[in-house]
């Protein structure tokens, strides 16, 4: 109850409560005084003291009040509303302190709390400001290059509604009578057949980044080439899918023209050169053996030439899109799943490999001659396998019953496999095969057919993360004549870390690993690595493999060091080094540049010196004890591999540059010259790698061809 009341309120009733215990201890007091004398006389002073003692109390617990009230009760209620006031209405103006001066540094301490909070809040305002203003332009720039691509971009939920579409999808799907718009069905553009077989064949696969490549028609019977690829990463709709399309009408069209124009150069061909033959023979009687055997030749190496000729063309005909490498048991499902929407059962049986074909083609063919024999033999189950047979691939429709005569597969093989597919015939024309119609003594019959490029299922390497790299503040990135006039936030660094047989270089120890990771605009850029091992031409010692656990046989097909370090120069060009204990590792790539007639002009930041100039020599400056320092995980997995200890080193750094940036070192210049004070915490090493120290001090540093915003290639 006494807590629902105002602070002036219960302050009120504590000074009642004061006045009450007072006049109640001076009323003990006299009755007290009463009982012991006990005289009716003493009873009427008794009561005039009580009388005027009680008023006295009063009017001065009551003047008390009214002064603490005034200057301390009604102050504070006023510096808490004031305080709320700037705390939810945003008033900017500062607490007027005279009103409650006597609240001792109550006032100055709500004063300057509520001048931080407002500090904060602006600084938060152009903090919010100003990100969302850098995400409006980067999303503004994301939509232009997005609305510049050639091929059409469409994102598309898991019910096939549009929720994303670029420039190119619009130009390329819409028409008068049916505009693109957004939720609306893709079949209102697409065909569905195509679509739908390639999106339940996605989701089947159920494998992570899966692209899946199809053909499909869109209006005015145009053929279009798709590529189609799982979202993830969104809760609500697990099978949204992202397409591109790109319109390969007039690609088809040439490429059938080409097969039509080289297919009538040859039939022309081959009946000019058979008359040449015979006429030669003729030649040969009438003019002489030996002009006759002349001509004979040479018209033998024309048929060999046109033969051979011939023969690349066919090859042609089956190399290249919209042929692709296909996985036999996904083609053997996509049978399945084909001929299951009319009640035919297929069992599926295939070897582990991948076939080179349209993969769409062939579903259809086989569908088309399933659903014949089930029409003309009221089949309703085979057997679909595919099988290596001397490099070769079997691809075989099975079943119980008997063989189909050569006459009626003709009749089907002459009907277009289905509606949106050209005719059976086409098909394996198309793969340079023939369909063969075979029976068995068990009563069992078959359609096999060959697929000449054939080979054994690999395991799927790991794929890169699917992301975008991008950086639009580079755009705006200043030049700089002088490197070392340069931000330290402007410029791009190459982070890098060596394994070795050995800690002498000089004595022949070599590289076995190196790995580096890119810094731009003050971020470790994902993705932007450089990763590899070595061969270093020599025996790696047991104890170098207990420390790095890299042994002779893991290198033994690895590129050698002169290679390596070729690549790692094109990697780090115009980018400063980062390293820890640089020397160390600069040395090996130093002893390479005669050879290789390259030169590592880098500017070059050692770590163990930025540890010295930020914590002081008295520390330890390892990098175990730099990563613990700073917070940076190093766990024993990764310690002692180059990626690990580079990326340890690339994250400490980033650390070491925001804390120097504090100290006011925001130049590589200047903090070059703070860090050859601290020099001789390297171990001195020859001259080459002394330069790798002074290399931004020395005079011919300036002679980098740097531009900052041109290290950003990836990005």
């Amino acid at each position: 109850m006494v807590m629902r009341l105002g602070l002036r309120s219960r302050i009120l009733l504590f000074f009642v409560a004061i006045a009450a215990g007072a006049i109640g201890a001076l009323g003990l007091g006299l009755w007290g005084a009463y009982r012991r004398e006990s005289s009716p006389e003493i009873l009427d002073v008794l009561l005039q003291v009580a009388a005027v003692g009680s008023v006295g109390i009063f009017m001065v617990v009551a003047g008390i009040w009214l002064l603490f009230d005034r200057h301390v009760a009604r102050p504070i209620e006023a510096m808490a509303s004031t305080m709320r006031a700037r705390a939810h209405a945003q008033v900017e103006q500062g607490i007027d302190s005279h009103g409650a001066r006597y609240l001792g540094d109550l006032a100055a301490a709500a004063s300057v709390t509520t001048a931080a909070l407002s500090e904060t809040r602006n600084a938060l305002a152009e903090t919010v400001a100003r990100e969302t203003a850098r995400l409006s332009s980067d999303n503004q720039k994301l939509e232009q290059l997005l609305a510049d691509v050639a091929p059409a971009v469409l994102l598309c939920t898991g019910r096939h509604h549009l929720a994303f579409y670029n420039t190119s999808a619009q130009e390329m799907l819409a028409t008068a009578e049916t505009p693109v718009c957004l939720g609306r069905s893709l079949f209102d553009y697409l065909s569905d057949g195509a679509l739908r077989s390639a999106y339940q064949r996605l989701v089947d696969m159920n494998t992570p980044d899966a692209v899946l490549e199809f053909v499909c028609t869109a209006s005015r019977r145009r053929r279009l080439a798709g590529r189609m690829r799982l979202t993830g990463g969104t809760p609500h709709d697990a099978g949204a899918y992202v397409l591109t399309l790109r319109d390969v009408t007039e690609e088809l069209a040439a490429c059938a023209r080409r097969d039509v124009l080289l297919s009538d150069v040859f039939s022309t061909i081959r009946p000019a050169i058979e008359m040449l033959k015979e006429r030669a023979d003729r030649l040969d009687v009438a003019s002489g053996a030996a002009t006759g055997a002349l001509l004979a030749h040479d018209i033998m190496g024309l048929d060999l030439a046109v033969q051979a000729l011939e023969s690349r063309f066919e090859n042609c005909q089956s190399d290249g899109w919209p042929m692709a490498w296909m996985d036999a048991s996904e083609l053997a499902h996509q049978v399945q799943r084909e001929l299951s929407a009319s009640g035919i059962a297929v069992e599926i049986d295939t070897d582990l490999l991948t076939a080179r074909c349209n993969m769409p083609d062939i579903v259809s063919l086989f569908a088309h001659l399933a659903r014949q024999i089930a029409q003309d033999r009221a089949v309703r189950e085979f057997v679909f396998s595919v099988r290596e047979l001397q490099a070769e691939g079997i691809v075989n429709l099975e079943w119980c019953g008997t063989a189909i005569s050569d006459n009626l597969l003709q009749q089907w093989l002459h009907k277009p496999a289905d509606d949106q597919s050209p005719t059976a015939d086409a098909i394996l024309r198309a793969h340079r095969t023939t369909m063969l119609s075979a029976s068995f003594t068990e009563g069992r019959a078959s359609l096999m057919m060959r697929l000449q490029h054939v080979k054994k299922l690999q395991p799927v390497p790991a794929r890169l993360s699917r992301s975008v790299t991008y950086d639009f503040e580079l755009l705006s990135l200043p030049r700089y004549d002088r490197i070392a006039e340069a931000r330290l936030d402007d410029l791009a660094y190459v982070v890098f870390d060596t394994e070795t047989t050995g800690l002498l270089p000089e004595q022949g120890d070599e590289i076995v690993q190196i790995a580096a990771v890119r810094i731009v605009n003050g971020k470790r850029v994902e993705g932007e690595t450089f990763e590899t091992l070595v061969n270093p031409g020599r025996r790696i010692p047991a104890a170098s493999s207990a420390v790095h656990r890299i042994t002779d046989a893991m290198v033994e097909d690895a590129p050698g060091v002169a290679e390596v370090v070729r690549r790692f120069h094109r990697f780090c060009d115009g980018a400063v080094l980062v390293a820890h204990n640089a020397p160390f590792d600069m040395e090996f790539l130093y002893r390479r540049e005669n050879e290789l007639r390259i030169s590592f002009t880098n500017p070059i930041l050692d770590t163990v010196l930025l540890s010295a100039v930020v914590f002081g020599r008295q520390h330890a400056h390892t990098l175990d004890a730099l990563c613990q320092r700073l917070g940076v995980s190093l766990t024993e997995a990764v310690r002692h591999t180059a990626m690990g200890d580079a990326v340890a080193t690339a994250d400490a750094f980033l650390r070491l540059q925001a804390i120097i940036a504090g100290r006011g070192l925001e130049r590589l210049g200047d903090l070059l010259a703070e860090v050859y004070r601290h020099r001789k915490l390297v171990p001195e090493r020859p001259r080459e790698v002394t330069r790798a120290m002074k290399l931004g001090l020395a005079p011919h540093s300036t002679q980098l061809p740097f531009n900052a915003t041109r290290h950003a290639r990836g990005a």
